[in-house]
């Protein structure tokens, strides 16, 4: 819990987020929605497949945390690096 004379931000109460959680699902499913309704003027065949900016976008984000997990193993330093 917070002490009584700190400021209360719009984020700590757990209402709050659940709100915003909602929110953003909401969003997210009328934009697929939308998807279905609006007529797309596309240039590339596979552009016509439903919801494939969601999909895309989803698997996108899936091979970059997989390649940043990958690169991590490349990248990363022992914990006493700046020690020696």
């Amino acid at each position: 819990m917070s002490a009584p004379n700190q400021k209360q931000h719009l984020f700590d109460k757990p209402e709050n987020v659940k709100r915003l959680l909602r929110a953003l699902y909401l969003i997210c499913i009328g934009l697929v929605v939308a998807d279905f309704v609006i007529h797309r003027h596309v240039s590339l065949g596979w552009e016509e497949i439903p919801a494939f900016y969601a999909i895309y976008g989803f698997v996108a984000c899936v091979i970059l945390v997989v390649l940043a997990k990958a690169m991590r193993k490349v990248v990363m330093r022992k914990e006493d690096y700046y020690d020696e």
